[in-house]
């Protein structure tokens, strides 16, 4: 169940570019990792960790960048793959995680 700041964030992106996906006005998570990734962001912004505008601005250039050079070559959307790599930018730029911190631990699937 949302408490206000999931219901406001989530509320926020909702027709916009960085809009996560929906089926029947419900999220949508084809596997396990999406619905913890989107979780981690809330529950880290809501924490005080980072602001949750700045997350949403690096989610959009995330989907700016795919949408770029999605003919370069990388074909495959990934919404959830767009949002890790917004939460990693935005942990990084909030000195949360050191940059490369989590790429040098192992973690893949960003771009």
């Amino acid at each position: 169940m949302f408490t206000s700041f999931e219901e406001y964030a989530a509320t926020q992106m909702l027709g916009q570019p960085d809009s996560p996906p929906r089926s029947d006005g419900r999220l949508v998570f084809s596997e396990d990792w999406q619905r913890t990734v989107f979780g981690m962001a809330m529950a880290l912004s809501k924490d005080g960790h980072f602001e949750w505008e700045d997350f949403r601005q690096k989610l959009i250039d995330a989907i700016a960048a795919w949408e770029k050079n999605a003919c370069g070559g990388e074909t495959t959307w990934d919404y959830y793959e767009r949002y890790t790599t917004a939460l990693i930018q935005v942990l990084e730029q909030y000195g949360v995680i050191k940059p490369g911190e989590l790429l040098a631990s192992g973690a893949s699937g960003t771009s």
